[in-house]
């Protein structure tokens, strides 16, 4: 088998063991799952189907974020508790996913039951030297870092452009480094907080999927799969963290699908573009 790489940019032959290790980064459940996202887990479940014909044994975790700032501002607006509306929406989009007759997957943790891994991960980046606290946080320092930039070879303009249209807040001031990210961020008053040695507050957007994988599949993951608008920042961050947190390699192989494009322009919920799974099945 041979597959594109993202991390190498080449074709480069996949030779893996008699079992694969696979993660594809799964939904934030605050909205019905769209044609969009099928098409990235229709992409990963024809891998995994095919190197199961290989004879191999695959084990895919996909994640559910239910825990996080679109989630939240979501349930805000809806006047509902916001795990009861992710528990309404991963139901809703477990249901499309078997409309579509894709295999269940080896594990689909939820954010919120990785709060304690989450806090020992951090605890391993801090530790090596990685991370700083501020402002009642804790940030990952790409400066400590020199492999940052490795899964996505951006320079360092295109990826401040990217952090600012993509949730990385690089205005932020407790920042040493725009480019810095949060691995632990103090809730706001009506956000759910967990306590932590750092004070009380709730995950940043990346840690959840390195803490999940190192739970879930070990220190170093065959596979990571996930659309190409997660390359920069969120698997960027998730490779430099996990590498920092383990000194060990994350991912051996770096896959990304392309958008499905509506009328030219990205299917996606912000641009309201949306052709849901249900209108297709």
């Amino acid at each position: 088998m041979r597959l594109y790489d993202t991390a190498s940019r080449e074709v480069v032959p996949f030779e893996p063991g008699p079992t694969v290790t696979m993660y594809t980064c799964g939904i934030t459940p605050y909205a019905a799952s769209h044609v969009g996202h099928a098409a990235a887990y229709v992409t990963y479940d024809v891998l995994q189907r095919r190197l199961q014909d290989l004879g191999h044994t695959t084990l895919l975790v996909r994640n559910v974020t239910d825990v996080d700032d679109d989630i939240l501002r979501k349930a805000r607006e809806l006047g509902v508790y916001y795990l009861d509306l992710a528990a309404e929406e991963t139901a809703r989009f477990e249901a499309d996913m078997s409309a579509l007759g894709l295999l269940r997957p080896f594990s689909e943790p939820r954010a919120t039951s990785a709060i304690h891994d989450i806090l020992g991960f951090i605890g391993m980046v801090l530790e090596n030297g990685h991370a700083y606290q501020a402002a009642g946080g804790v940030y990952f320092s790409v400066a400590t870092f020199e492999r940052f930039g490795q899964v996505s070879h951006l320079s360092r303009q295109e990826m401040l452009h990217l952090a600012g249209e993509r949730g990385g807040n690089p205005d932020d001031p407790a920042k040493r480094d725009p480019l810095d990210f949060v691995l632990w961020q103090p809730s706001a008053p009506d956000e759910p907080s967990w306590p932590s040695m750092w004070g009380p507050g709730r995950p940043g957007w990346h840690i959840e999927c390195s803490a999940l994988a190192l739970r879930e599949l070990g220190t170093t993951i065959d596979l990571h799969g996930g659309g190409a608008d997660l390359i920069f920042p969120h698997h960027e961050s998730e490779a430099a963290q996990s590498e920092a947190a383990t000194g060990q390699r994350f991912v051996r192989h770096w896959l990304h699908q392309g958008m499905v494009r509506l009328g030219g322009e990205k299917m996606s919920k912000s641009l309201g573009n949306l052709v849901f799974v249900t209108d297709l099945v």
